[in-house]
C-alpha cells in the first residue's frame, strides 16, 4: 500500500497491492485525489471490500452489491434497482457502517419513507413503498448470506407497504368499448389497445412484437420478448419470467383485426418491430381516450388487469388463465381472490351432506 503525490497535477495517487480470489497477486492504481486524506480513505475503503470487512460504510458495501450481482441481472432491472439505491436508500444509509446498522435505523428510515408527500402531497403508494424496503433487505441479505452480517435490520424491522396496493383498477368489457371506439381515427392506437385488453400482454411484449409472432392459420401470437428503451436505445429482452415465454391463442376477430393491420405496413421484414411508437405515447392516447369515452383513467398495465378480470367473470380457472397471461397460479388466485365467486356456501352445503352421511 502507498500514497504517492503527483508534482504534475497537484494530485495523489494510491498503489494498492492485494491478492484475489484465485490467489493471483494483483495491483490496483487509482489516480486524480485532491488531497492525501481523500486518497487514504480510497485506499482504506477498498481494502475492506478486498478483505469484506463490514466496518465498511454502506455505501462502499453497495459497491460490492453492484459487482456481485449487476452481471446476473438483465439491464432494464438493475436500473430500477440503482435508482431506488441511489435515491432513496443511500441518502439515508451511505455513511453508517453497515455493520452497525440496527433495526433502529431501519425504523426511522421507514417513517421517513412513510412521511414523505410530493408537490401534490401525495405519499408513495403502498407498492413503492413495498418495492423500496424489500430492495433495503436484499442488500442486507446479500451481507448475511455472502459477507457474513450477523442479522438483516431490515427483515427484524419489519415491512412497510403493501404488494398488492389495495383495489385493483380495471375496465369492464363495456368501459372498453367504449375506449375502443374512440381510438379507431387513429388505427396504431387502436390495434394495440386491442392486442392489450383481448389478449392480456404486458407493455413491453405489445411493443416486441414482430410479425413473424403470429400464425394466423392457428390463430396464434407468440410471446418470447419484450421490449425496452435503455440510455436512449431500443433494447429487446427476454421477457420478465420464465413462465412469460408462452404462445396465446387470439378470438378469431383479433385475428382478423391484425391481419388488417399488418397489410397495412408497408416495406418491413418479418422480424421487424410492427409496433414502432413508445410507452409514453400509449400513455397520452390512453388518456385521450378515456377523456373521449367518458370511463375512468386507468393504467396502460390495468389493461391486463381488465382482461383478467373478464377472464374471471366469464368463469375460467385461476390455473387457466395464468397459462395465459404468464403469472404462476397461486398469484392469479391470490390478487384476484376478490374477484372469483364465493364458494364458501358451496363448501358448507357439501360438509353438512358429508356429516349427515
Amino acid at each position: 500500500m502507498a500514497v504517492y503525490k503527483e508534482p504534475k497535477t497537484n494530485t495523489w495517487r494510491v498503489i494498492y497491492r492485494y491478492t484475489d480470489w484465485k490467489g493471483e497477486r494483483k495491483q490496483k492504481c487509482k489516480r486524480g485525489f485532491e488531497t492525501k486524506r481523500d486518497a487514504q480513505e480510497w485506499e482504506h475503503t477498498f481494502q475492506q471490500q478486498n478483505n469484506a470487512n463490514l466496518d465498511m460504510t454502506f455505501e462502499a458495501f453497495i459497491e460490492l452489491y453492484e459487482r456481485n450481482i449487476k452481471t446476473r441481472l438483465k439491464e432494464n432491472t438493475w436500473i430500477t434497482k440503482e435508482h431506488i439505491i441511489k435515491t432513496k436508500i443511500l441518502p439515508y444509509f451511505g455513511k453508517l457502517k453497515i455493520s452497525e446498522i440496527t433495526t433502529k435505523e431501519v425504523i426511522a428510515w421507514q417513517n421517513e419513507m412513510l412521511a414523505f408527500r410530493d408537490e401534490r402531497h401525495q405519499p408513495y403508494s403502498q407498492t413503492y413503498l413495498k418495492t423500496v424496503h424489500n430492495q433495503l433487505s436484499a442488500i442486507f441479505n446479500h451481507a448475511v448470506r455472502h459477507y457474513d452480517l450477523r442479522f438483516n435490520p431490515a427483515a427484524k424491522a419489519g415491512s412497510m407497504g403493501d404488494k398488492e396496493g389495495g383495489n385493483i383498477n380495471f375496465w369492464t368489457k363495456d368501459e372498453y368499448k367504449l375506449f375502443a371506439d374512440e381510438m379507431m381515427d387513429k388505427p396504431i392506437s387502436f390495434y394495440a389497445f386491442e392486442m392489450l385488453y383481448w389478449c392480456g400482454i404486458r407493455e413491453g411484449e405489445l411493443l416486441a412484437l414482430t410479425a413473424a409472432d403470429f400464425d394466423f392459420e392457428k390463430e396464434t401470437v407468440r410471446i418470447n420478448k419484450s421490449y425496452q428503451r435503455l440510455h436512449g436505445k431500443d433494447v429487446i429482452t427476454t421477457p420478465k419470467t420464465k413462465k412469460s415465454n408462452r404462445t396465446i391463442k387470439m378470438p378469431h376477430f383479433l385475428c382478423e383485426e391484425m391481419q388488417d393491420y399488418l397489410g397495412m405496413l408497408y416495406g418491413f421484414k418479418k422480424k421487424d418491430r410492427i409496433f414502432t411508437i413508445t410507452k409514453s405515447y400509449l400513455y397520452h392516447e390512453m388518456y385521450r381516450g378515456a377523456k373521449a369515452a367518458g370511463v375512468k383513467r386507468i393504467r396502460i398495465h390495468d389493461l391486463r388487469h381488465s382482461h383478467i378480470s373478464l377472464l374471471i367473470d366469464m368463469g375460467f380457472s385461476a390455473v387457466a388463465i395464468a397459462d395465459r397471461v404468464g403469472h404462476e397460479s397461486i398469484e392469479i388466485t391470490y390478487r384476484y381472490a376478490h374477484l372469483f365467486p364465493s364458494k364458501q356456501t358451496e363448501m358448507a352445503d357439501k360438509l353438512d351432506m358429508e356429516r349427515g352421511e
